[in-house]
């Protein structure tokens, strides 16, 4: 069997890149990161890619006249790589309907709340001034609802007293990188499917939150 191919999505230093990278190298995540693509020619995580000897390229969506337009490029330069799975590894794009139905059931997102709660943008202030006690991240397929695909697996994070948004931001980030090669590992061992609107883990339905994090390695 072949291993999974995979293409990564980023706009920005690429960390979650990095955490799926270095998986991918120990043998963790049984898969290739066969091309990285950001749509910001400055994105550090093209760097994180050169490094990894991995074949990266800018698109910078500035240069088209619609969302579409742009989206329509970015699939045909995605489709080039021939990937199993695409994954948004801090893609900070709104992605239109024909690029989500093209991917659809091997395109997935990180996004840091415990969904589907704060979906969008300050996800960490927005918990904070809620008074919520604890935070986190999750891993989803993407649908054409804004962080709105079935979760597959959360990790969650403790809001301490004295947290600011900057604090919890980057306790969560530790945990988005201990989510994204794992859930990125069962999708490439074929354990992992979206099928009718749900997430499948070996044939079994996940809960409406997916899998727990904690749970899994207790």
């Amino acid at each position: 069997m072949s291993r999974c191919r995979i293409v990564a999505l980023i706009s920005g230093s690429g960390s979650n890149l990095q955490a799926l990278l270095d998986a991918s190298r120990s043998g963790e995540l049984p898969a290739d990161i066969v091309a990285v693509i950001s749509n910001k020619a400055g994105a550090g995580g093209l760097e994180r890619a050169a490094r990894a000897g991995v074949p990266a390229e800018a698109i910078d969506h500035r240069a088209f006249p619609s969302r579409e337009a742009f989206d329509q490029a970015l699939m045909v330069a995605i489709d080039r790589h021939r990937p199993d799975l695409v994954v948004l590894a801090g893609f900070m794009r709104i992605l239109t309907p024909g690029f989500v139905q093209h991917f659809k059931g091997r395109l997935m997102n990180i996004h840091p709340s415990l969904l589907p709660r704060y979906p969008g943008l300050n996800t960490h202030q927005r918990a904070i001034d809620a008074g919520d006690r604890e935070a986190g991240a999750t891993v989803h397929f993407v649908t054409e609802e804004l962080d709105g695909g079935p979760p597959i697996v959360q990790g969650r994070v403790p809001i301490v007293p004295g947290d600011d948004a900057a604090a919890l931001a980057a306790r969560v980030l530790m945990t988005e990188h201990r989510l994204y090669p794992l859930a990125a590992r069962w999708f490439a061992e074929g354990r992992l499917k979206l099928e009718d609107g749900r997430c499948l883990l070996d044939d079994h339905p996940l809960p409406v939150g997916g899998a727990d994090l904690e749970t899994l390695i207790q």
